[in-house]
């Protein structure tokens, strides 16, 4: 059952996410009044679900305690990771885009969210695949 949240938390949360996210800085480049609503749509649903994505660790740290796995290194590995994803959305990626709601946007300005939405996804990807191969792991994948 945890299993099952976990990773219906990770779908419906982290997804959003990442594809409004990757969104933003290309409706940004081609900013016009036309595309200001969508900006704020897509930074709305940024906010949203990052904060509903906290479940995601919460219950990924349930299903590992109950299944004796906290101290394996390529959950350790993928805890970590989680926490610089969170980090560079919270720090990095929602200050930006409010930056870049409420007045002119610079010209590095949807170049630098590009690059840093594609980090938090390569590490969203990076903890997938650690979820799925689970090196060292004892429940027998």
């Amino acid at each position: 059952m945890l299993l099952s949240l976990h990773v219906l938390a990770a779908i419906l949360a982290i997804g959003p996410v990442a594809v409004a996210a990757s969104m933003f800085p290309a409706t940004l480049r081609r900013l016009t009044p036309d595309t200001a609503p969508a900006l704020r749509t897509l930074h709305r649903i940024c906010r949203v679900y990052a904060v509903v994505g906290i479940l995601v660790p919460l219950f990924g740290l349930a299903t590992a305690s109950s299944l004796g796995v906290l101290t394996e290194i390529w959950l350790i590995i993928s805890m970590a990771l989680t926490a610089a994803a969170a980090a560079i959305l919270a720090l990095a990626i929602l200050p930006r885009q409010a930056a870049a709601l409420t007045g002119p946007p610079l010209p590095a300005t949807a170049a630098r969210l590009g690059m840093l939405t594609g980090i938090f996804n390569l590490i969203w990807a990076a903890v997938v695949i650690l979820m799925i191969v689970r090196p060292g792991s004892t429940t027998g994948a």
